[in-house]
């Protein structure tokens, strides 16, 4: 633990560390939040910000990656800290990212000169780690912009502590509809009566939820652990949203799987249950490229008028596609 230094700090709530088996050293839970010697070992392909979002920021903390839609950091604190963090090199630091009112400010000065930007997520660190008023205060400047159709919030704490989800906050964030919650959950032990309650409260309060969660070897590469949560999750009326391939920050190949185990998982779902249940698999571009979907090959090919199909069986139809004469 001495050598963590300028490293991605240890931080777990009480409420998160008391859903980790403390007899199983490859509990789930514990292999996300608790550090190992393998974060010190880069591997090639690995970065501190491989997705180079330094790059695409024109002012500090916004990332201006898509023309329609901005990523706005707004903290660099976060209730527990994820090994696999794609920002490690940022959040619970104290280094050059510097996250105060004139940053947000000067964020919000961005998104009102720039017209065609009609989406914000905010994100961090964690933005329900900030108080109401704070939060608020961001909230009503970014919904005065007339442009601006909706903002959506990036957080984690509902899941590792579904304490912060109260009655005050609902109610605060209620006046800035229409705003989306893309929620971070990794396992079907996260499912618990308090989380559904945080949920629901949420939900109640007309906020569509979505699930955001990576795919991390020995925590949920399977089909059946990734089928387990995503049942779960829509009972709390949580849309299954994203399953990320993990982002290759330095010292993170522990975590890694190969692409072929999420498409082997998108395939053990896809047909098999509900497609509510079955999120989108993407991998974040290297380089800033933005998020790219994989999917199984259910297309076969063409075959004169026909178009052949693989259904999730592995059946063969032919569905009756006359090609445009020219």
């Amino acid at each position: 633990m001495s050598r963590i230094g300028g490293h991605l700090p240890v931080g777990i709530t009480p409420y998160y560390a008391a859903l980790i088996d403390p007899t199983n050293p490859l509990d789930p839970t514990r292999k996300q939040m608790v550090p190992v010697t393998d974060e010190f070992v880069t591997s090639p392909g690995e970065a501190d910000d491989p997705l180079s979002e330094d790059a695409h920021m024109p002012v500090p903390g916004l990332v201006h990656r898509y023309p329609d839609r901005v990523l706005f950091l707004v903290t660099n604190f976060c209730a527990t800290y994820c090994r696999y963090c794609t920002r490690a090199r940022m959040v619970g630091q104290t280094g050059e990212y510097h996250f105060n009112q004139s940053q947000h400010q000067a964020a919000i000065d961005y998104i009102a000169a720039n017209p065609q930007i009609r989406d914000v997520l905010l994100s961090g660190g964690d933005p329900l780690s900030m108080n109401d008023d704070r939060l608020e205060w961001l909230l009503s400047r970014l919904r005065a912009i007339p442009h601006l159709e909706f903002v959506r919030i990036g957080t984690k704490i509902p899941a590792v502590l579904p304490q912060r989800v109260t009655p005050a906050l609902v109610k605060m964030l209620r006046k800035f509809h229409p705003l989306w919650m893309s929620i971070h959950f990794m396992h079907p032990v996260e499912v618990t009566p308090e989380v559904a309650q945080s949920c629901g409260r949420l939900a109640d309060a007309g906020i569509p939820l979505g699930s955001q969660t990576v795919l991390n070897a020995g925590v949920n590469d399977n089909v059946e652990t990734m089928r387990e949560l995503m049942h779960g999750l829509l009972k709390m009326r949580v849309r299954p949203y994203y399953m990320y391939q993990c982002d290759p920050i330095s010292g993170s190949k522990h975590f890694r799987t190969p692409v072929e185990k999420g498409l082997e998982i998108i395939e053990g779902l896809r047909g098999h249950t509900t497609g509510y249940a079955v999120p989108t698999f993407v991998i974040d571009a290297p380089g800033g490229g933005g998020k790219i979907p994989l999917v199984p090959d259910y297309y076969v090919g063409r075959d004169g008028d026909d178009v052949v199909l693989r259904n999730y069986e592995g059946k063969q139809y032919r569905y009756r596609d006359p090609v445009a004469k020219s």
